[in-house]
């Protein structure tokens, strides 16, 4: 849809693609709709460090502005999801820093889960073995989670004599799995596993090792198959509503539903279903 009064060209220089983006630090592949964000250093259990937080950040604010890509998915490679924190290449140096730096740090890090909270993409992360510390985020900062019975998840931060309350922790785990089980993890740092976060609501679902990656594709490439304009829409009311009231809430899903009324998409449902056909959703 073109705003009155907003000149296309404009509205083209707001748009990217990332056809041909090779990012550093992580890998990226599109498969369709669907892009795959790959931890790549598997012979660490693959850790980020402060390199691959910036990236990471930067790639989900840039997919706000990318329409070819309408799902993503966030795996990590050699059967391990992500070990945190690179000890070495991040906690090391964090010892040796003043507080101005540990700031710009940690905003630093809590600026990767805004990113991935407002990137319009739905996200589903792609969980096997080690997920722990700054990984657990990552996970957690998900829209949906597919792990397996071997998935470890360890919000560890306390077993390293800091606080649970890391990137957003305190705010969206109790959301995801309630107050008391989030205390739970956020004190203790134990590992969640695959079973048990299941039945607690972590995981979506579960599948075997080697067709994690396939079930989580498959998901995504459901989804990108969708109203990708609502979908976003419902990604951004999921997010906004925790600081609402109920009359709030209500009042801002009768807004944003009457924008999604005013889609092609939506037209071209009801087109298709008149005339017995299934809708081919173009995001517009």
């Amino acid at each position: 849809m073109n705003p009155q009064g907003i000149s296309p060209h404009l509205l083209e220089g707001n748009r990217q693609s990332l056809q041909g983006f090779a990012p550093q630090h992580f890998g990226w592949q599109v498969d369709g709709q669907v892009g795959v964000i790959t931890l790549n250093r598997p012979e660490r259990k693959n850790p980020l460090t402060f390199e691959s937080y910036a990236e990471l950040r930067d790639l989900f604010r840039r997919l706000s502005y990318v329409d070819e890509v309408r799902a993503i998915v966030l795996q990590g490679a050699g059967g391990n999801f992500c070990s945190g924190g690179d000890v070495h290449e991040i906690i090391g140096p964090l010892t040796q820093m003043s507080m101005p730096d540990l700031l710009a740090f940690t905003r630093m890090t809590g600026d990767l889960v805004k990113a991935m909270r407002a990137c319009p993409q739905p996200l589903i992360a792609a969980v096997d073995g080690v997920c722990a510390g700054a990984g657990a985020i990552m996970a957690m900062a998900s829209d949906l989670r597919v792990g397996t019975a071997r998935s470890k998840t360890a919000f560890l931060f306390t077993r390293v004599g800091l606080a649970g309350c890391d990137m957003g922790a305190c705010s969206i785990l109790p959301r995801i799995i309630g107050q008391g089980r989030a205390s739970d993890l956020l004190y203790s740092g134990r590992s969640l596993g695959g079973e048990e976060g299941l039945s607690w609501g972590f995981f979506n679902r579960l599948a075997e090792p080697e067709a994690l990656l396939s079930e989580a594709v498959t998901w995504a490439q459901q989804i990108a198959s969708g109203p990708s304009f609502a979908h976003a829409m419902t990604k951004k009311m999921l997010h906004q509503e925790w600081a609402m009231g109920v009359d709030e809430a209500i009042e801002a899903e009768a807004q944003a539903q009457a924008i999604c009324m005013m889609t092609q998409d939506f037209h071209r449902s009801y087109q298709a279903f008149v005339a017995k056909q299934r809708p081919e959703f173009k995001g517009d």
